[in-house]
């Protein structure tokens, strides 16, 4: 897919970052230059510790980077805001909050009334499938219906960036793959951006536009790959199947030289 003429959403120039270990500092994240368009949904797969979700982090407002710049919107990154949502693997839902306080918080947090944080709320437990669900309070739903909560928590704060941390790692296959499909006629009817950091290589192609390889030891961007195939995707097509084999062998590159490493100490 080539990129739009259009300025980027989220603007990433020479991020890096540093974590200090005792009296070590250890490189996280290598200089990082990226570009995310409005509208895209963005994968990012890599092995554990290859700082996908520091960089998750950073773009959230979370983490400072230690050198870089992150702009969102032409604007630069200072703090978390309300424009980029993060959600978890853990739901991070409010255990003493109904589903619809829950989802109403971030309206009410920005001193809306409480007329149009209730119309708010009411707008997107109907738009993740929960209306009948709305008074029950979260150790009364399942994880599935948490993760849809958390989603629609962060779509009724004015979220126009999803920012999502393996938030189906924990689901069964069933329920992972319900989401998959849910996440993407959200994605669809609200036009949000959405940047979603897996371990899955048939998540990443089932989801995305566009694959973000990252490699570790400092992370890196190593491969930018978009993903043309055409809404619904079939996980049995050979053109599926072909994009998984690419991506699952970039991955899999990385780890042979370290093996080969690790075997020479040895």
């Amino acid at each position: 897919m080539d990129k739009p003429s259009r300025e980027p959403l989220v603007s990433i120039r020479g991020v890096t970052k540093w974590f200090a270990v005792g009296d070590d500092e250890i490189e996280a994240l290598a200089p990082i230059d990226l570009s995310i368009y409005a509208g895209q949904f963005v994968c990012m797969i890599g092995a554990s510790g290859c700082g996908k979700s520091t960089l998750l982090r950073i773009i959230a407002g979370f983490e400072e980077p230690t050198t870089g710049v992150v702009s969102v919107g032409g604007k630069k990154v200072t703090a978390p805001g309300s424009d980029r949502g993060m959600v978890f693997q853990d739901y991070a839902l409010f255990p003493w909050m109904t589903v619809r306080d829950n989802i109403a918080f971030g309206p009410r947090q920005r001193k809306l009334g409480s007329r149009e944080s209730a119309a708010i709320a009411d707008k997107y437990v109907k738009l993740v499938g929960l209306e009948k669900f709305a008074s029950r309070y979260p150790n009364q739903l399942s994880g599935g219906m948490k993760q849809r909560v958390a989603i629609a928590r962060v779509l009724a704060n004015d979220a126009n960036i999803l920012l999502m941390d393996e938030p189906f790692g924990a689901l069964d296959a069933l329920t992972r793959e319900q989401l998959q499909s849910e996440l993407l006629e959200i994605w669809r009817r609200t036009g949000v951006t959405i940047v979603f950091v897996t371990h899955s290589v048939e998540e990443a192609v089932m989801l995305s536009d566009r694959i973000l390889v990252m490699s570790a030891g400092p992370g890196k961007i190593d491969t930018d790959m978009p993903i043309d195939l055409p809404r619904p995707r079939d996980v049995s097509s050979p053109e599926f199947n072909s994009f998984r084999r690419d991506v699952a062998g970039r991955l899999t590159s990385h780890l042979a030289p370290t093996r080969v490493v690790e075997a020479s100490v040895a």
